[in-house]
């Protein structure tokens, strides 16, 4: 196990953590069984306005990279491990 495998294994860990962190972080869609009934809820407040500025939009953005990286960075791993790469 080389210097890189361990500095990819680290960067994996890191990875799958924050991602399991920022998922649970994040809050679900309360629209529940309305969606399905055809119930629309009103849209226009300032939030949802704003909603690319918010928290929640930084949050996901953050989930995407992390699973990015962490997807990567695993097969990268698989490339290493099995191939010798």
């Amino acid at each position: 196990m080389t210097a890189i495998d361990i500095i990819l294994i680290v960067i994996d860990i890191i990875a799958a953590l924050a991602l399991i962190i920022l998922f649970l972080a994040q809050e679900g869609n309360d629209q529940g069984m309305g969606v399905v009934s055809g119930a629309s809820s009103n849209n226009d407040s300032y939030y949802s306005k704003s909603k690319g500025r918010s928290l929640e939009e930084r949050l996901k953005q953050a989930t995407k990279v992390s699973a990015i990286v962490f997807a990567v960075v695993s097969v990268l791993l698989f490339l290493a491990f099995t191939k010798g790469f």
